[in-house]
Order: C-alpha cells, then structure tokens, then sequence
C-alpha cells in the first residue's frame, strides 16, 4: 500500500488545503492528513476543532485518515508506514521554504520522499493567515474554506 503524509498546520483548513487533498488521494492508495501539535505556535483553532473540521471536510474521501502529531515529520512519516511527504504549493515564494524543508527531511531519512502538488490557479492566494485575517474583520470567508468550516468560524464568533 503506498501511503502518503500530507502534514500542516491547517489552521484552519482551505479549499486549496483540500484541493491537494483530493489530489493525491488519486494517487495514493492512503492519505494520511495529519495536524502538526506545535506549543510554539500561537493557533487560531484548538488542534482538536481542526481535526474534527477536516474530518468533516474529507468525509466522502474514502482513502483519507485524519490524524495529529508532535515532532518531527519525519518521524511520525516513518511510524506511519508513509513514503511520501505531499506538500502543496500556491505560489513559486512558497517553493525556497518546502524545498528548505525537503532536504532536511531527506537528510534525516533518504526513504522517505517529499512530492510537491501546485493547487488551481483558483486557490493560488488563499492561506490560512489571509482566511483568519478576512474572518477576523468580519469579512466573508465562504468561498475559500469548506462549508463546514466557514459554519463552524460563523458560530463561533
């Protein structure tokens, strides 16, 4: 089975976030989207909201498991059972960082490979910094987060 990590913070999780979702879980047997805990950073939405609102954001993906983790990718890649790292990019500013990130990963463990998915044109400027920012300012945010995340910020104002 060949299983795939797909890590981030996704806070909260965007339609280009589910875009390269969907993508690979076309070529993946399994997708394993998976919520990275870090005590350092300042989240908008608790690890477990994320989780839950991905959980309903990939409900009709067969082939995706929605987990969290603490530490390095890689290792939690390797406990997993992954052999790619996935790794969306919106822009070519996004590129020098996950390539950064691609080969301190590489250098920690060789078996492991990292693929990079470009998200539609559509998605290209959405990041969650800018969908917190636009929620936070009381503006609308229906068109770049799935449904069930835009619901759940519009309640929890």
């Amino acid at each position: 089975m060949k299983i795939a990590l797909y890590p981030g913070s996704f806070d909260p999780i965007t339609k280009g976030h589910i875009d390269i979702l969907k993508n690979g879980a076309e070529i993946f047997d399994k997708v394993i989207i998976a919520v990275a805990r870090n005590s350092e950073k300042h989240s908008f939405l608790t690890v477990a909201e994320r989780v839950e609102l991905i959980r309903e954001s990939v409900k009709d993906i067969p082939n995706v498991e929605v987990d969290s983790f603490e530490g390095l990718t890689i290792e939690y890649a390797k406990k997993r059972g992954a052999k790619v790292i996935l790794r969306g990019l919106r822009a070519v500013s996004d590129f020098e960082y996950e390539m950064q990130l691609s080969q301190a990963n590489s250098a920690l463990s060789n078996d492991i490979k990292t693929i990079f998915m470009i998200t539609k044109p559509k998605y290209n400027f959405i990041s969650s910094s800018t969908i917190k920012e636009i929620h936070l300012n009381n503006g609308d945010i229906s068109k770049f987060v799935p449904e069930c995340v835009y619901e759940y910020l519009k309640n929890k104002k």
